[in-house]
């Protein structure tokens, strides 16, 4: 195959060999029409600031980016397996070959029909250059890959940290077309933006995943959009107030002078017949509880008076 075609294999050589090998030894990033973000490659991930609207600005750390790509040419997927390092294949648990980089740090799924997915990088520069370096690799085992190899980024997943704790319950209540909360299930509350077309998981600790997006643009847009309706529901820090356990049962008896109340309190008068007394009335000392029972034996000993 490379005798038949050696005019277009020495043309790919050149366009993506030349990267590689300065990758190897210098572990540089050089060129690459494909790549189209302005953030240098980090193995901490690249942080994009975003304004909020109201003269602060948030942090969005990018965690995870997904592109695909297309070689234009049919893969022979065992003979990549058996051939290619850090490579996986199990055809009966999946389709696809696992071929995993080192630098950049990256995971490739390598398709029968040479289509790629690439994931698990942090920056647009890094994506496209695993996936040149993947190309690289297939061409050095055999296979010619197209010079236009439609390279795209298809989601980005950010994490930012608004700085307060937001009341989900009601984010969930004033906005039931685009929310979606159930605690028992998920702890998180998921908001679906129709405009720009992003999905966020709003936790009650103010921290937000934000996916779905395919450009940084659209990421820092969509949490400009949400961060509004999250601090309108900002949940605000309330001072306990006293228990009322603690209140003292003698604060809630009626004034009385202090003579007047024990006496009150410890004994009432039953009348009848026959029972004692010269009036037939007979002294009986209640049981006398703490509380609603203190105030009632009170009470009812002021109406005898």
């Amino acid at each position: 195959m490379a005798n038949n075609n050696g005019t277009m294999a020495n043309a790919t050589t050149m366009s993506y060999s030349s990267q590689s090998r300065d990758e190897q030894q210098h572990g540089e990033d050089q060129g690459g029409g494909m790549s189209s973000s302005h953030h240098a490659p980090s193995l901490a991930g690249s942080v994009l600031e975003c304004p909020d609207g109201f003269g602060g600005s948030l942090l969005i750390r990018i965690q995870n980016m997904s592109a695909t790509a297309d070689l234009g040419v049919r893969l022979d997927l065992k003979q990549i397996a058996l051939r290619c390092r850090n490579t996986e294949f199990n055809p009966r648990r999946f389709a696809a070959v696992i071929m995993r980089l080192r630098e950049p740090r990256a995971t490739a799924l390598v398709f029968a029909s040479g289509k790629l997915v690439i994931t698990g990088t942090r920056s647009g520069h890094n994506s496209s250059l695993a996936t040149k370096k993947v190309a690289y690799i297939l061409e050095r085992v055999g296979f010619q890959p197209s010079n236009h190899i439609n390279f795209k980024i298809q989601n980005i997943v950010g994490t930012v940290d608004v700085g307060f704790p937001v009341r989900l319950e009601g984010v969930a209540f004033a906005h039931p077309s685009h929310s979606s909360y159930e605690p028992e299930l998920f702890p998180g509350l998921i908001y679906r933006l129709v405009q720009p077309r992003v999905v966020l998981l709003i936790f009650v600790s103010g921290k937000v995943v934000i996916t779905g997006a395919k450009t940084e643009e659209i990421l820092a847009e969509g949490l400009r959009r949400v961060f509004p309706i999250l601090l309108e529901f900002r949940k605000m820090h309330v001072t306990s107030l006293p228990n009322e356990s603690s209140v003292d049962a003698d604060t809630i008896v009626p004034s009385l002078p202090p003579m007047a109340a024990s006496t009150a309190a410890a004994t009432t008068t039953i009348s009848g017949k026959g029972k004692g007394g010269i009036d037939g009335t007979v002294q009986v000392a209640p049981r006398v509880r703490r509380g609603k029972d203190l105030q009632n034996v009170v009470l009812s000993a002021m109406s005898n008076v």
